[in-house]
């Protein structure tokens, strides 16, 4: 099968997915780790392999990789007894130069809540790609020990609300604040932690809980299977309750009493948010409002990009790193993992023209053939003099990978359900970017399953037609130009049922579809 490609028409759009390869390809990374080979991609802001960021990346990679495993089965075999996993594990030196051992190193941030649930979206992703269901059986007995762990350990659970909690972070990130009882970052649980519920882990494992009633059920653990699908939705139903503003989800919902000079919490929008949304936590109306309240923001700041870690930040230096000012990393820096994600999120809930006017920015941004972690608000990039992080890489792909996911699941629209595409949810969108020929084909390359679409609109016989390749159960969700609606659908030549559908002011045309050969759609509309 041959490689994935992208055309659109638009250079902008076209040049991302080679350059969000390009910067995996800066990344990679091998280790012979206890006698076994790994192949992955370093963290962007160290010399190091971390699951949040392999959660995050594969979302990229998982298209062209050939060795997706080796790295999850590394987290998987060092997995505690109790069930807790390791945040990352390195053989390089990390604090140079006082540092030189090239030991094989794992670490786990005590304050850190997150790691579970992303070895969960990790699994998943493996195995969309590679379709080895004897190995996704053998991690769910990992899988369930680690959500038991974080469902009933008092360092993750608080019992009152049935949520996960952590302590005071800035949205997932690894140091808490400490009022200043410690003189530097501070990472660990203390009598003094200041207890909270943060917004990002309780979508990351409302998600988590739905993915393992999805790969249950394809095990066939049908009893399990249920149990996590009545679980998630419960979980969502007081998540909301207690996280959501009514305007967006708070940063931190405090379990211990806590007061920090210079901060109105109420108002702090964490870089979470739109990850909540494209997690399945948020509701059409949440996601909407929360949307708006970033586009309220970019009119109202003065930042190149709304793509805020918090905003508004907190006052310099209270973390215990003087280094962590207004407007500099997590603490408002502006990141391209959030306009990424909020790209997404704009794309599903009827804000297309927005999730395209993201991607342009970020190809304009990321032109010099470098993209960083984050930036300062006035567009400069992160520097060895100004950041936490000497070590980062001007190839950053956590934030480069978000926007290849807004780029293939948002605009192209090809969304895998199940593995291997065999389910897939097809949403091209090219109207919101005005192209009227584009085609796309996605593979994995460990499998070399693959789906692939060619797209023509004809605006002066209101008209489009889609050439369609794969083995798939798709479900199309179509965009069509504003204010129009669906007149015909035909597949093959044959007549097909559809619906048509509203996404705020979006028009849609739903059809279902078994694709088993090249086929080809043509939908008229009026």
């Amino acid at each position: 099968m041959s490689d994935m490609f992208l055309k659109s028409g638009n250079a902008d759009i076209d040049v991302l997915f080679p350059r969000v390869k390009s910067f995996f390809a800066l990344n990679a990374v091998d280790y012979n780790v206890m006698g076994k080979k790994t192949h992955g991609y370093r963290d962007p802001d160290a010399p190091s392999i971390w699951i949040r960021g392999v959660a995050d990346s594969l979302r990229a990679y998982k298209y062209w990789e050939k060795d997706l495993k080796s790295i999850i089965d590394i987290f998987a075999e060092t997995q505690t007894a109790k069930g807790w996993l390791y945040d990352y594990f390195t053989m390089t030196p990390e604090k140079v130069p006082c540092e030189k051992e090239n030991w094989a190193k794992f670490v786990r941030v005590p304050n850190e809540a997150d790691v579970e649930f992303r070895f969960v979206k990790a699994v998943f992703q493996v195995w969309q790609a590679t379709g080895d269901d004897a190995w996704l059986k053998k991690m769910i007995l990992n899988m369930e020990r680690a959500l038991e762990y974080i469902l009933t350990d008092p360092w993750r659970w608080d019992k009152k609300t049935g949520l996960v909690k952590r302590s005071y972070t800035i949205d997932t990130w690894d140091f808490d604040y400490t009022a200043g009882r410690h003189k530097w970052l501070n990472f660990q649980i203390t009598d003094h932690t200041f207890w909270g519920i943060m917004h990002g882990d309780i979508s990351g494992y409302y998600e988590a809980f739905l993915l393992m009633s999805k790969m249950h059920a394809q095990v066939r653990n049908v009893k399990r299977s249920c149990y996590w699908k009545t679980f998630a939705a419960k979980f969502r139903a007081r998540a909301n309750k207690v996280c959501f503003n009514g305007r967006f989800y708070l940063h931190h919902v405090p379990l211990i009493p806590v007061k920090i000079d210079g901060v109105n919490e109420s108002e702090q929008l964490s870089l979470s948010n739109p990850m909540d949304i494209n997690r399945g936590l948020a509701t059409h109306k949440m996601a909407v409002s929360i949307i708006k309240e970033y586009q309220t923001r970019a009119a109202k700041s003065k930042s190149f990009a709304e793509w805020f870690s918090i905003d508004p930040p907190f006052p310099a230096g209270i973390f215990g790193d003087e280094k962590i000012v207004e407007g500099a990393y997590c603490n408002g820096g502006i990141m391209p993992l959030v306009g990424g994600e909020l790209a997404k999120a704009a794309f599903e809930h009827g804000f297309e023209k927005y999730g395209v006017n993201t991607l342009l920015r970020y190809a304009k941004l990321s032109a010099s053939g470098e993209s960083f972690l984050w930036y300062f608000p006035d567009g400069k990039h992160a520097t060895v003099e100004k950041s936490t992080s000497p070590d980062a890489s001007s190839g950053d792909t956590w934030g480069s990978s978000a926007m290849l996911y807004a780029l293939v699941e948002g605009l192209s629209g090809i969304v895998d359900n199940s593995k291997l595409f065999r389910s897939v949810r097809l949403s091209p969108r090219w109207e919101a970017a005005e192209s009227d020929e584009a085609g796309i084909r996605c593979t994995y390359e460990t499998s070399g399953s693959f789906f692939e679409y060619s797209y023509m609109h004809e605006r002066s016989q209101k008209k489009i037609e889609m050439q369609v390749a794969g083995k798939s159960n798709v479900a199309l969700h179509l965009l069509l130009p504003n204010g129009t609606r669906c007149e015909s659908v035909k597949i093959n030549g044959r007549s097909a049922r559809f619906t048509n559908s509203n996404v705020e002011e979006s028009s849609y045309v739903d059809a279902d579809f078994r694709l088993t050969k090249r086929t080809v759609i043509i939908v008229t509309y009026s």
